[in-house]
């Protein structure tokens, strides 16, 4: 593949660093955002050509900095990953109006910032390609105890299908892509805000580890498209929502597959008010 010039936020740790490790084996070059600048480092010194700029990417100063010392370093930008995200672990009748804005502010807001700081680049280049990294969750509703960020990744899915369309007749070269995993085996469930229930995946959701993400995230670069799942299972899985919701809603709703109980819920609110 062609070297190009990728900028990845959310670099310093789980689908953030094993992309930048498989990318910078590849030969491209890299610019590579996070807050934590020790980790950050660790990852771009083991990334092959990269550069790590710490970035808050819920600062819209931060992410046009971003930009800039990408394009410093390099002259350009060919790729711009939106990888940043945080989960959250409350049901929907729990959130706190902080609850979702920082779902909002860490999973919406930081990757329209990064759109709107790489695409006019890109159009002036008249090429490009922004990726947006979602989720599966965005899709179907498998786990609702991430609520907050199920509407958070469910929104950035419609923001980028609406940016994809925006651009599709005046500039077809420049490519607007959104990526959907499912489960992942890293540091994400640790770090949700409020933490995460025990609570398995479905049985018919294999956890994926960041190096499957990682591939299939390259091999969008090479051939890009309108949205990928990064498993044939998962795809399967949303044709089989859309088709049948309240069948599938019905068949999936069991306490096996831990099912929130609505009674105690809304009692545990009258509680509270």
């Amino acid at each position: 593949m062609e070297s190009k010039v990728v900028v990845i936020t959310g670099a310093s740790s789980g689908i953030g660093a094993a992309l930048a490790r498989q990318l910078g084996s590849e030969g491209h070059r890299l610019v590579l955002a996070a807050r934590r600048e020790a980790p950050l480092n660790a990852v771009a010194a083991a990334s092959g050509e990269a550069k790590a700029v710490v970035t808050d990417v819920t600062v819209r100063a931060d992410v046009e900095q971003l930009k800039s010392a990408a394009i410093k370093a390099f002259g350009q930008i060919d790729v711009w990953i939106n990888n940043a995200g945080r989960g959250i672990g409350k049901r929907v009748l729990e959130l706190s109006d902080d609850d979702l804005d920082q779902m909002m502010a860490v999973n919406v807001k930081a990757a329209l910032y990064g759109m709107q700081a790489v695409v006019p680049h890109f159009l002036q280049r008249g090429e490009g390609h922004l990726i947006n990294v979602s989720s599966f969750l965005g899709r179907v509703p498998l786990a609702s105890f991430r609520s907050a960020y199920n509407a958070a990744k469910s929104a950035l899915n419609s923001l980028t299908a609406n940016l994809r369309m925006d651009l599709a007749t005046t500039h077809p070269r420049v490519h607007v892509s959104i990526v959907m995993p499912g489960p992942v085996a890293t540091d994400f469930a640790g770090s949700a805000l409020h933490g995460t229930p025990l609570v398995p995946p479905p049985r018919m959701m294999a956890v994926q580890v960041a190096e499957d993400v990682a591939e299939v995230i390259a091999g969008l670069i090479e051939q890009p498209r309108a949205e990928v799942f990064t498993s044939p299972t998962l795809r399967s899985l949303a044709k089989k929502y859309y088709e049948d919701v309240a069948g599938f809603e019905s068949g999936m709703n069991a306490p096996s597959l831990g099912a929130p109980n609505l009674a105690a819920l809304a009692e545990r609110m009258k509680n509270r008010q």
